[in-house]
């Protein structure tokens, strides 16, 4: 299983309907693209201080799957429409469980 982080910094000129935005594209692609086998997205709690702003985790039954969901159409859309026009900084990792 591969399991992939991504966490995310908007820039202090991002709107609370922005990263609405994200929460509610990145909601959609679960149901666009199969080779999701879990997918939670959502903003920080706010317990400790220096975190991102926000996470996406998702699981994969394999390298090719993540392939699949990293470079599928709706998922670059939501990146390049949604997020990076509010994207401070952004940090990744692949887990292979």
């Amino acid at each position: 299983m591969i399991r992939h982080i991504v966490l995310f910094t908007w820039t202090e000129a991002a709107t609370a309907e922005q990263k609405a935005a994200v929460t509610a594209e990145l909601g959609k692609l679960p149901g666009l693209i199969p080779e999701l086998r879990a997918y939670t997205v959502g903003e920080d709690a706010g317990i400790n201080q220096g975190n991102h702003e926000y996470a996406v985790v998702a699981d994969f039954d394999s390298v090719d799957d993540y392939l699949v969901y990293r470079d599928h159409p709706d998922h670059q859309k939501v990146i390049a429409d949604t997020i990076r026009p509010i994207l401070a900084s952004r940090a990744a990792v692949q887990l292979s469980l």
